[in-house]
């Protein structure tokens, strides 16, 4: 027993609990170890659970270096701050994971610090065979009278009360949940956390390996016993044992998993496994059982022939047959004539292989054969072997086979016999009778030639002979003829018969005995007979028709035989038809742009036959047809291809004309062109616009449609062409682009755009005056400007004054024109204007002017109120202007830029205005807002007085400074007696 100090207590550690620690940290030695495939953390105590205050260290284990600065430690999945050496001291619950050299992370090691008073330690995994130490614990001071340990809620019933729980060679049989519990001394019951045991295995069960699986015999093999240890248990020692056919190999157990087996037999082959098991332990795993043939390789084979022997006759059967004497199965036999391939074939447990063929005259040469079955291919001795040809039976024919002889012909007769050996004699027979014998050198048969007669005719055969044997033709029996072969012929054969004529035949036999009766037959079909009793052959005649086209001929007969003539064609030839034309595909209408096509035929007439097409008696083409089904023409159509078309057809005979077709040719809608009907006239709202479409070709009918800025108005179908006609009556809003399209079945288009401008009468002018002061005086300038609201430009404004031209404006563009006028005393009275845009003149409404200083009768009663207001406001203007006049003589008088010198600055007695700025302020529209014509009361609605530091302001500022201007109004006149206040009204202004 060893003491250790854990925190604030002092533990006492079994001897074998160190050792188990050290074997868990030391890195493995073992020849089956691997390196670990991830990280590894290893426990200081093998526990995972201590009380609080206490500490842990844990090691993080990878390759077999370990260098600080590449170890990661992570706590509930965090990465430390600062990353420790490889060791980590702990002493917080949660769960811990490390990283070593690169490896992957490590699986999560949970660590818990208890605070309870009894707690239950246990190691963290637990393997197959491994000695399980489980520890009750209590806290510091704390006595635990009696001990208890629980499985799944179980009592354990232990042979003393130990605080320790001894678990030697772990099995599944001790998967649970474990805790223990007791009387803590002078105090209660307690019960601690729970322990979860579950067996992990130790190492998987092993798998054989061969590095060959189809080893040769000779050849070493190396056989693997693999298995996987968990890197936690990486230190453990393994023991492998191999086996063949239940008889272990080598010395038995061994720590190698390999054993080498440096040159195999034959005996060898069998059935392998493996066993695995931990040293020092009952856990044992044995691996499946793989089947390891060890294969021989073929001995050379030997090739033999059936029959045995070195030559044979073509046509004999051959088998070949290749044997090789040892060599593991399957082989592969191959058969070769002269280094090409006859064949091959694969035997799976014998070593024999037979090939089987009919010999000719090229099989003769050398013959061996191969044997291989995957490692070295062998090759047999050459066998030679030739090959005889034997005489063939030989054929004897006639030169002439297709004519029998006649007496007096020269008769040859032809011996051959295909294959044998040379030289061949050929001897001819009649009855067995020897005609001759002749010897052949060379291929190709001999010939014999006979005078014949009478006495010929009989049974002919031959014979051909060479050294090896004798072969007899098969007989061939021939008559001699006594009767010439009749010839048919034409009386004059270079006319050719036409439907209509009298066809004469002539047949004609130049020997036979007399009388001769000559047949005439039209394809098997007899014409007539005729005896001749004397030389010069006999006639038929024939009224020749349609049908009387085809194959002829003749037989002549007499006592002895019958001969019959060769056979003659004759073509009769036929007057051509009424040719019939027509479209190729009549259903469909020409179209301009169309290729139509013309189809011309005669049912019947001798050919050629040339057909001709015309279009109104013009010739469009010729197609010369040498054979029947008409003939055609192409034509690309336009507009002008509508009309009567007519074809002919020709042959040597007739030529015969068709019927006319009409033709009317599709022209697609041309585009068509929109017009107003009287262009010239100026169009007025009120109007009625007639638009006018029309497409100038196009086949009918069209459909016209009218647009207003791409709006339909409406449509209109022209059934047989044309154009069509579209009225509107005209409103303001109907200015704009006008245009309209054309469709018929073909296609569809669109005319040009057509501006069209609807011109607006001008309304009642409004006329206003402008004055610069607030009441007008002579030799100011007054502005009066009349505007139209509504009506189409351009509009002439003419301005009166009592009914006197004042002058005229024109406005291009619409809005309003200005008049200016320089007030004299005779300016007073009533104006106005007119407007007038060639459609109608308006005048507008009367303007009534007063100019101070005019008598009662010409100015009209005038309220004493106002006549002071207007006085007072004088008095302002003047007192303004002469101090106008005193500030510019102190500053030095006028310069010689000042737009207000002219030449008659030289007069004083004409009276000089300046740009005053209160003139700005004080500027009175006058407007003729008075309907009715009753008298004049001017009111002075506002006036406001603005400083202006420029005194030099041009007269066009003033003209169009409006801030501050004094607005009269005409108003109703007001009702109250003179010597009162008058009662004003305050119209609003109007411009």
């Amino acid at each position: 027993m060893r003491k250790l100090v854990f925190g604030s207590q002092v533990l006492v550690v079994p001897v074998f609990m160190l050792l188990w620690v050290t074997l868990l940290v030391l890195a493995p030695v073992s020849e089956q170890l691997v390196t670990p495939s991830k990280s590894i953390i290893s426990l200081q105590f093998p526990w995972t659970v201590f009380f609080q205050g206490e500490s842990m260290d844990l090691t993080c284990k990878g390759s077999s270096s370990h260098s600080p600065w590449t170890t990661k430690w992570y706590f509930e999945g965090k990465v430390f701050k600062k990353n420790p050496k490889s060791t980590l001291r702990v002493r917080e619950s949660g769960d811990y994971k490390c990283q070593a050299d690169g490896l992957p992370v490590s699986d999560p090691v949970h660590l818990e610090f208890s605070t309870a008073p009894l707690i239950l330690q246990g190691p963290p995994y637990v393997f197959e065979g491994d000695s399980v130490l489980l520890r009750c614990r209590t806290k510091a001071k704390t006595k635990l009278n009696t001990v208890a340990f629980f499985k799944n809620g179980e009592l354990l019933i232990l042979p003393n009360n130990s605080s320790d729980l001894h678990i030697d060679g772990a099995d599944l049989v001790h998967n649970g949940h474990y805790h223990c519990g007791g009387y803590i001394h002078t105090c209660c019951t307690a019960s601690s956390n729970r322990v979860n045991i579950r067996v992990q295995e130790l190492f998987t069960h092993p798998v054989l390996r061969s590095s060959s699986s189809k080893p040769t015999e000779g050849s070493p093999v190396t056989l693997t016993c693999q298995t996987q240890l968990p890197p936690e248990r990486s230190d453990v020692q393994l023991q492998f044992c191999f086996f063949r056919d239940g008889q272990a190999l080598g010395s038995g157990w061994r720590i190698s998993p390999e054993l080498r087996i440096p040159a195999l037999g034959t005996e060898d082959s069998g059935s392998y496994w493996c066993q695995a098991k931990r040293v020092n332990s009952h856990i044992l795993k044995e691996s499946r059982k793989i089947s390891i043939p060890v294969r021989a390789a073929v001995s050379q084979p030997v090739l033999t022939l059936n029959p045995a022997k070195n030559w044979l006759l073509e046509g004999t059967w051959l088998t070949l047959h290749c044997e090789v004497q040892r060599g593991s199965p399957p082989i592969l036999y191959k058969f070769y004539h002269d280094s090409v391939s006859l064949g091959s074939s694969s035997t799976p447990s014998t070593g024999r292989a037979s090939l089987g063929i009919s010999l000719t005259a090229q099989h003769s040469g050398f013959y061996y054969c191969t044997a291989d079955n995957g490692f070295s291919p062998q090759r047999s001795e050459a066998v030679r072997l030739s090959v005889l040809v034997p005489l063939s039976r030989p054929v004897l024919t006639r030169r002439a086979p297709m004519s029998q002889p006649v007496v007096g012909d020269v008769m040859e007769l032809h011996c051959e016999a295909l294959s044998g050996l040379l030289p061949i004699t050929y001897t001819f027979y009649r009855d067995d009778i020897t005609l001759g014998r002749r010897v052949a050198y060379s291929r190709g048969g001999v010939s014999f030639r006979l005078p014949v007669t009478a006495e010929h005719s009989g049974n002919y055969f031959c014979k051909a002979s060479n050294s090896a044997q004798t072969q007899h033709s098969d007989t061939m029996t021939l008559t001699v003829i006594s009767l010439s072969r009749p010839v048919l012929t034409l009386r004059d054969p270079s006319v050719q018969p036409v439907v209509g004529d009298v066809m004469e035949l002539h047949c004609e036999s130049l020997s036979g005995s007399l009388p001769i009766t000559y047949t005439f037959y039209h394809e098997d079909v007899t014409l007539g007979s005729i005896k001749a009793h004397s030389r010069g052959g006999a006639y038929l005649s024939v009224s020749v028709t349609a049908e009387h086209s085809g194959n002829y001929f003749c037989e002549a007969s007499n006592s002895a035989q019958t001969q019959r003539s060769d056979t003659m064609t004759l073509t009769v030839k036929i007057p051509v038809s009424r040719p019939v034309l027509t479209l190729r595909d009549p259903s469909i209408q020409p179209v301009v742009g169309d290729v139509m096509q013309l189809h011309c035929e005669s049912l019947s007439g001798s050919l050629p036959i040339t057909y001709t097409f015309y279009h109104e008696d013009v010739n469009l083409g010729s197609r010369k047809a040498h054979s029947r089904g008409g003939a055609s023409f192409s034509l690309a159509v336009t507009a002008e291809h509508s009309g009567n078309y007519f074809c002919e057809a020709s042959n040597s005979v007739q030529t015969q004309r068709s019927d006319s077709m009409t033709l009317t040719v599709k022209i697609p809608v041309s585009r068509p062109v929109l017009t107003l009907r009287d262009p010239s006239v100026r169009l007025v709202v009120g109007d009625v616009m007639e638009l006018r479409c029309e497409a100038l070709s196009g086949s009918p009918p069209i459909l016209y449609k009218f647009y207003h800025e791409d709006v339909t108005l409406g449509s209109t179908m022209a059934p047989s062409g044309g154009g069509a006609s579209f009225n509107l009556s005209l409103m303001e809003k109907h200015s704009g682009n006008y245009s309209c399209e054309a469709e018929n079945d073909l296609e569809i288009q669109h005319s040009e755009l057509v501006t069209v401008i609807v011109t607006v009468p001008v309304s009642r002018p409004v006329l206003t005056l402008r004055a610069p002061r607030a009441q007008a005086e002579v030799g100011d300038v007054v502005e009066l400007h009349c505007e139209a609201l509504r009506g189409s430009p351009p509009i002439l404004y003419q301005f009166y004054h009592e009914d006197v031209t004042l002058g005229n404006s024109s406005a291009p563009s619409g809005g309003g024109a200005s008049f200016n006028l320089f007030l004299t005393a005779e300016h007073s009275g009533n104006y106005s204007c007119e407007a007038d845009n060639g459609q109608g003149a308006q005048r507008s409404e009367a303007v009534a002017l007063f100019i101070p200083g005019l008598t009662e009768s010409r100015s009209g009663p005038v309220a004493p109120g106002v006549t002071g207001g207007l006085l007072g406001t004088v008095v302002l203007a003047a007192g303004a202007l002469l101090f106008y006049h005193w500030l510019s003589r102190k500053a030095g008088g006028r310069t010689a830029s000042d737009p207000s010198r002219h030449s008659s600055d030289s007069n004083p007695q004409d009276p000089t205005y300046h740009n005053v700025p209160g003139w700005i302020e004080l500027q009175p529209v006058y407007m003729n807002v008075n309907s009715r014509g009753e008298d004049v009361v001017y009111s002075e609605v506002s006036c406001l007085q603005k400083e202006s530091r420029n005194s030099a302001a041009s007269a066009h500022s003033l003209s169009h400074q409006t801030d501050s201007s004094v607005i009269y109004a005409k108003v109703k006149k007001a009702c109250t007696p003179a010597s009162g206040p008058h009662q004003l009204a305050s119209p609003a202004p109007h411009r």
